[in-house]
């Protein structure tokens, strides 16, 4: 599953065409080639067909507080279609949402939640959105671009206290990872997404996302790393706006 990410990055990255890549994979001992010579990457088969689907509505209304979610996408529109999908079903079930994104995203999905006819004035008031700057938000818990253990802990534990109030359930989305990853702080990233994890502990549901373009070649044992921390991959190349394909991390 690891490699298989892997790959991707490494098709739109450095290769032109397929010998290429295979090439590649080849050299770094990625590819593995069975005597039918089958493409076949630490036993994944590259299909599409191997992303399972489900209705948008559906996905987001059934995800369990234990889930931790990755997306690397394709472009904002994809990412911010599945982050209005992730939100707005939350509000419909009645659950608290937090929200810890760059000032342009939270401003994009703001104006599509209002266009869903969500009130996020009253919604905040009572709770149950939580909108929080990214940069400002990890301004208060890193030390020499590392993120402090005890600083996170209070910070986020703080926040999602407030947001159980009613003792409604918390579904929660962190950029935080991106905009470090973003900054080159490749180390501070795993250790934010392990921190995210320790914090985690099923108690909410968990969504984080990437731009693909943020990855290159080297960056292949980070992104092993951080996706061995989540349970769930949703799909980030562009498809209908009323689906999601995922897979489970095994």
């Amino acid at each position: 599953m690891f490699t298989l990410i892997a790959v991707y990055f490494l098709w739109n990255k450095t290769c032109s065409n397929f010998a290429c890549l295979i090439n590649l994979l080849q050299q770094s001992s990625l590819l593995k080639l069975d005597k039918t010579y089958k493409l076949k990457i630490d036993n994944v088969n590259l299909e599409v067909d191997e992303w399972e689907n489900s209705n948008i509505q559906v996905f987001w209304g059934e995800i369990a507080p234990c889930d931790h979610l990755i997306q690397i996408y394709e472009n904002d529109k994809i990412f911010l279609d599945t982050l209005e999908g992730f939100a707005g079903a939350g509000f419909l079930a009645g659950d608290s949402v937090v929200i810890i994104a760059t000032a342009t995203h939270l401003k994009s999905l703001n104006d599509r939640l209002r266009k869903q006819g969500f009130n996020l004035e009253s919604l905040s008031r009572e709770h149950q959105y939580i909108p929080l700057e990214a940069n400002e938000t990890l301004s208060k818990f890193m030390v020499n671009d590392w993120p402090d253990e005890k600083l996170f802990k209070n910070l986020v534990t703080g926040i999602i206290n407030d947001a159980t109030k009613n003792n409604r359930k918390v579904r929660a989305f962190g950029e935080m990872v991106a905009v470090l990853w973003e900054k080159g702080l490749n180390g501070a990233t795993v250790q934010l997404e392990h921190l995210w994890c320790d914090l985690h502990k099923g108690d909410f549901t968990l969504y984080c996302a990437y731009p693909k373009n943020g990855f290159t070649q080297s960056a292949i044992d980070s992104i092993h790393t951080i996706c061995k921390t989540h349970t769930k991959i949703i799909d980030g190349f562009p498809r209908p706006t009323t689906e999601i394909y995922y897979r489970a991390v095994v």
